[in-house]
C-alpha cells in the first residue's frame, strides 16, 4: 500500500492553476492505483486513455480518507510548535503532562488485509496504557491492537474489547507521550459537525473555524477534549475542491459532467483541460497539463505505508491513497 502525500509548497495563487495543480496527482493516483488484475484483462499501464479511467477504477482508489489526520499526524512527530503546542494542552486535559507529545497514526484499511499505518508502531510497547478518562487502572495498548483492527469491520468481535475502550477502533491516532508511556485514543474530523462519542476516545481534533473560538475544551455530551488546529484553509478548500473535479470526470468517462454536477465556471474550466485531452494516454495528460498547474504549489512524496499486519490474508482494496499536507499556519 502507497501513501501518496502532496505537501503544500507555497500559497495558493489564481484558483484555475491551483486546481490543475491538484487535480493532476489525484489523477495520477487513480492511475497508478489499478489493480494488475485490471491490467492483464485490458493491457499495459502506460496505454490506459483517460477517458477509459473512470470505468476501471475502482471507488477505493485514491481514498482521501485520511488527509487531515496525517498532516496533524505529521506535524506532531516532527514538532511543529502551534501542532505541538495545542497538542500538549489537550493532553494535559487528559492528566498527560510529562514529555513530548507524540503520535501514532492508526488507519485501518476499510477492507482486505488488516493493517495499522505508522511510522512510528515502535511507540507501543507493553507497557503502553491508553487512558480511557474512566475509573480503573487503564488498559495496556498492545495486548489489544489485534482485537482493534478486527472490531474496525466486524462489529460482532467488538465485545471482545475491554468495555472501556469498546469504540477504540474508531481513533485516528493516538496521542501521548513515551515518558509516562501513556496515550489517548484521537478522533480527527474535518467536520466538527461529524464528532461522535466513542468509549475509549478522549480528544477530537477539528480544523480551527473563521469567527469562531480556538480554546481547546471538554465536550461534556460527548466526554471529548476538543481542539481546534489551525490550517490554511483555502489549501484544504482547493484539494477536495479538485476531489469533486475528478470525481465528476471520471463518473462521465472524462466527458464533460452536467451542469448540476460541475456548475462552477472555474470547475468546468478545469475540467476542460482534461475534456479535451481524452482521447490521449494518461502519462501523456499529466505531462501536458504540468504547464498550466500552478508552479511548485505542491511537492509530492510517495512512499510505502510502514504498517503491521493483523493476520488476515486477504489483499488490501484500497491500493493508494492520497493526502494533501497543508501548511500549518503559526
Amino acid at each position: 500500500m502507497q501513501i501518496r502525500v502532496e505537501k503544500q509548497n507555497n500559497p495558493v495563487a489564481d484558483e484555475v492553476s491551483a486546481l490543475v495543480a491538484v487535480t493532476r496527482p489525484i489523477i495520477a493516483g487513480i492511475y497508478h492505483s489499478i489493480g494488475q488484475d485490471v491490467l492483464s484483462a485490458i493491457g499495459k499501464r502506460e496505454d490506459i486513455k483517460l477517458k477509459l479511467l473512470g470505468k476501471i477504477r475502482s471507488q477505493g482508489d485514491g481514498d482521501t480518507g485520511i488527509a487531515f489526520e496525517y498532516a496533524v499526524h505529521d506535524a506532531v512527530v516532527n514538532g511543529v510548535p502551534v501542532v505541538v503546542e495545542r497538542v500538549a494542552d489537550a493532553l494535559g486535559h487528559c492528566r498527560i503532562n510529562r514529555g513530548d507529545p507524540s503520535s501514532i497514526l492508526f488507519a485501518i484499511e476499510k477492507s482486505g488485509s488488516q493493517q495499522l499505518i505508522s511510522t512510528e508502531i515502535d511507540l507501543i510497547t507493553t507497557e503502553s496504557r491508553v487512558l480511557s478518562g474512566e475509573r480503573g487502572q487503564p488498559v495496556k495498548l498492545k495486548g489489544h491492537l489485534n482485537r482493534l483492527a478486527a472490531a474496525f469491520r466486524r462489529p460482532s468481535t467488538r465485545a471482545q474489547l475491554p468495555q472501556s475502550i469498546r469504540g477504540l477502533w474508531k481513533a485516528d491516532l493516538f496521542l501521548g507521550s513515551t515518558e509516562p508511556d501513556h496515550w489517548v485514543g484521537t478522533t480527527v474530523k474535518i467536520n466538527r459537525s461529524h464528532l461522535e462519542a466513542a468509549r475509549g476516545l478522549r480528544v477530537a481534533i477539528v480544523p480551527s473555524k473563521a469567527g469562531a473560538s480556538d480554546a481547546i475544551k471538554k465536550d461534556e455530551q460527548k466526554n471529548l477534549i476538543v481542539c481546534p488546529m489551525p490550517h490554511d484553509g483555502s489549501f484544504m478548500q482547493v484539494f477536495y475542491e479538485g476531489w469533486r473535479i475528478v470525481q465528476a470526470l471520471c463518473e462521465s468517462n472524462f466527458k464533460m459532467p452536467r451542469e448540476v454536477d460541475l456548475p462552477s465556471p472555474i470547475d468546468r474550466e478545469v475540467a476542460r483541460v482534461y475534456i479535451e485531452r481524452r482521447e490521449f494516454p494518461v502519462p501523456d495528460v499529466l505531462e501536458a497539463t504540468r504547464k498550466f498547474a500552478q508552479p511548485e504549489l505542491l511537492v509530492a512524496d510517495e512512499a510505502p505505508a510502514s504498517n503491521v499486519a493483523f493476520g488476515a490474508d486477504a489483499e488490501p482494496e484500497t491500493s493508494t491513497i492520497i493526502t494533501p499536507f497543508p501548511r500549518m499556519s503559526s
